[in-house]
């Protein structure tokens, strides 16, 4: 595949310094964002000037107009975290991630809804494709931002699925670097053990600038496109392996036959697929995560529930109570599991190029008071390993499926390579 058909690290490179281009991609998104946002309503926060935007500057994402979800800091914009608590808060400094959005030369276009502290009391935002159905969440106004076509590239967070989970709801592609990899420095916490900074883009190809950027840190690869195109080129996986877990049943008719079909065109294409079990079971890790879970969201967010009872959701009063009842030994227990298995992450993926399972357990459910399931991306966040979602196909309904793409820890750009040229054979969506 060449690399002249991915829009935009070409485009960024090609117009490098072209003032007039570079004001040209803000106001296209600022004229489709007045267009869709009144129903979407996936931002909370747009500015209505952008002060100190250089159009002009040789930098790698100049003029490039990039959303963030409100859990993440903004000195120049109000970050409220999704609760009415921080209404109208400004913080002191950017965070660490928009700090780097703005070293590149990036837009930050505004910021997006979030669920509460990204748990799962729903913001207003609906889904793109139906305003009748959820965007998922806690990262759904970045997911519908993108899916919207108002931004190119938006930051989100996960720390079950709440990356992975709205991208595929919102017919887009969602990464998931390996955690830690990029800094939460200045994202509210729930869970630091859990937590990861994450990426939303029509193509693997833009997450893959992202990564390039925010994960790698290596702005030379956008230096030329002969440079970008020795740091990522998409390739085929020789093998890849098939993960269901003992959870299957979750899935929904429409997804299981998307995911069988999606198998059966990545074999057509020169794939080998194995069918494939984790070496322990799900439901393992899921009583592990959410024991981790619990007791850090009740570090984090317990304080302030206590302090305003009449402000915070039940949802999230439930979850920092449970977490005040855990023992401390079973979190230590649940703690010690999982840097066990993250260190053996390479054996999860059992010497495939790639794991593959469902991204969500169907297409967006119908209704705005709950984001979905996130129990296909559970293991995956608990281990901390690189996920990315493709769009795959449509429900009956017209709604977009998914299919994830999973590697051993810090084998991101191998994941975004196959998921690349995996988007190029599965059927496109829009």
């Amino acid at each position: 595949m060449k690399l002249d058909n991915q829009p935009w690290a070409t485009t960024l490179i090609a117009s490098r310094g072209d003032a007039q281009a570079c004001a040209s991609r803000l106001a296209q998104a600022r004229a489709r964002a007045d267009e869709r946002d009144p129903q979407l309503k996936a931002f909370t926060f747009r500015p209505d000037h952008y002060d100190g935007v250089d159009h002009a500057a040789s930098k790698p994402l100049a003029g490039m107009p990039i959303a963030v979800k409100d859990l993440i800091a903004t000195a120049d914009m109000p970050t409220t975290y999704g609760s009415p608590v921080y209404a109208g808060h400004l913080p002191a400094e950017d965070a660490a991630i928009v700090a780097r959005i703005r070293e590149f030369g990036g837009i930050v276009f505004g910021k997006t809804v979030t669920t509460e502290f990204a748990w799962r009391q729903p913001g207003p935002t609906v889904n793109p494709w139906n305003p009748l159905h959820t965007p998922g969440g806690s990262s759904s106004g970045s997911a519908a931002a993108v899916g919207a076509g108002i931004v190119p590239l938006a930051v989100g967070t996960q720390t079950l699925g709440s990356v992975i989970r709205p991208a595929a709801y919102c017919g887009v592609v969602g990464y998931k670097p390996t955690h830690g990899r990029v800094p939460t420095t200045g994202a509210h916490p729930l869970s630091q053990s859990l937590d990861h900074i994450g990426f939303f883009a029509n193509r693997v190809d833009d997450v893959a600038l992202a990564h390039a950027l925010f994960v790698d840190g290596n702005p030379d690869a956008l230096a030329s496109v002969d440079a970008w195109q020795a740091a990522f080129t998409p390739r085929r996986p020789i093998s890849v392996g098939i993960i269901r877990t003992s959870l299957w049943s979750r899935a929904d008719d429409e997804q299981k036959a998307n995911f069988e079909a999606s198998i059966e065109r990545l074999h057509a294409a020169g794939v080998q697929p194995f069918e494939f079990e984790l070496h322990v079971d799900l439901p393992v890790i899921v009583d592990a995560l959410h024991t981790i879970l619990q007791v850090e969201a009740h570090r984090n967010i317990g304080p302030v529930a206590a302090t305003h009872p009449d402000k915070v959701s039940d949802r999230m009063k439930a979850l920092v109570e449970a977490g005040a009842a855990v023992p401390a030994a079973k979190y230590d227990e649940a703690r010690t599991l999982q840097k066990e298995l993250s260190a053996q992450s390479a054996a999860f993926v059992g010497g495939c190029d790639v794991l593959v399972s469902p991204p969500a357990t169907g297409g967006a459910p119908r209704g705005l008071d709950d984001t979905g399931d996130a129990t296909f991306c559970v293991p995956w966040s608990f281990l901390g390993m690189p996920a990315v979602t493709i769009p795959s196909g449509r429900t009956a309904n017209g709604l977009p499926l998914g299919l994830q793409l999973i590697g051993a820890r810090d084998a991101d750009r191998s994941v975004l390579e196959f998921a690349a040229w995996a988007q190029a054979v599965l059927p496109a969506f829009g």
